[in-house]
């Protein structure tokens, strides 16, 4: 599947750029930030782009045009160490390195860890806890998960292909079934993408806000789309990216699966389960987070 990739050291952001008017290869404005507590997160300016793919599986298509408002992306999927110092139980099968994803976590936990992140920087949390399955409030200021749309526009770094970083690069890109040795690996050890960010496509499987619909994409509006409607019986939600144990099909950029959410499951033990955040904001208030070298 390619030639071996050259592990680096754990998570890392030389290799980005620096300033609050950078831009990728892609033309897409991206630029990295430091969140309040710490957290390294990319600047994603929005835009047009086409999601999806008329080739592949069905419920990847069709391919369509669609249009994100600005948003910040955690660089790496959320950590072991991350996930403890909001103090929530960690659920997680390897818990030997705190640079590890978590993994075999529930939807719920997923989005209880964004709003304890989100009171941790003094933001308003975007899951309403005291309301009948946590619906998330989108204009609020603190984190979330991101829309499927997000997910993939992230995901891709403004490339048009099946594999961001082409085909044969898979190995140095991320960790999967032909190299992970059936285990998760410390973030970032991978090539990032174009855009500085890591593991999109291997190591853990994301969870996605958006309830899974197989069929969405032919309705799917152009303007920020959020899935179906999120009822009670839909209990699936969207999962992106392969995870250590996927095949190299399952990290295509287009790759989508509904996963039970766990939630009610006192055994849940999908241990290819992880996650990472995002937040809604403009441009200008993301350069005043910016850390000058």
């Amino acid at each position: 599947m390619g030639l071996l990739g050259l592990v680096g050291c754990g998570p890392s952001a030389t290799n980005e750029p620096n300033s609050p008017s950078a831009k990728s290869s892609s033309g897409m404005m991206s630029f990295p930030v430091k969140t309040s507590s710490g957290i390294n997160m990319i600047f994603l300016g929005g835009g047009a782009f086409t999601m999806g793919s008329d080739k592949e599986s069905p419920d990847e298509g069709p391919a369509h045009e669609v249009t994100l408002s600005p948003f910040l992306i955690d660089q790496f999927e959320v950590t072991h160490a991350q996930f403890e110092k909001v103090q929530i139980p960690n659920p997680s099968h390897w818990q030997d390195d705190p640079q590890k994803p978590v993994e075999q976590v529930r939807w719920r936990d997923a989005k209880l860890y964004c709003n304890e992140r989100s009171l941790l920087e003094r933001l308003t949390p975007c899951y309403d806890e005291t309301k009948e399955g946590w619906p998330c409030n989108y204009e609020a200021t603190g984190y979330r998960l991101p829309s499927e749309a997000e997910w993939e526009f992230a995901a891709r770094a403004g490339s048009k292909d099946r594999y961001p970083f082409g085909e044969r690069a898979l190995n140095q890109s991320a960790w999967f079934g032909d190299n992970a040795g059936k285990q998760t690996h410390v973030v970032g050890t991978r090539r990032p993408n174009d855009w500085g960010i890591h593991d999109m496509y291997g190591n853990v499987s994301e969870w996605c806000q958006d309830a899974y619909q197989e069929d969405y994409y032919a309705q799917s509006p152009k303007e920020n789309p959020r899935g179906s409607a999120d009822t009670l019986e839909n209990n699936k939600r969207v999962m992106r990216g392969g995870s250590w144990k996927s095949t190299a099909e399952m990290c295509r950029v287009t790759f989508r699966q509904g996963q039970q959410t766990g939630d009610s499951d006192a055994c849940f033990f999908t241990d290819f389960c992880g996650f990472r955040c995002v937040r809604s904001i403009t441009q200008d208030e993301a350069e005043k987070l910016v850390v000058t070298p």
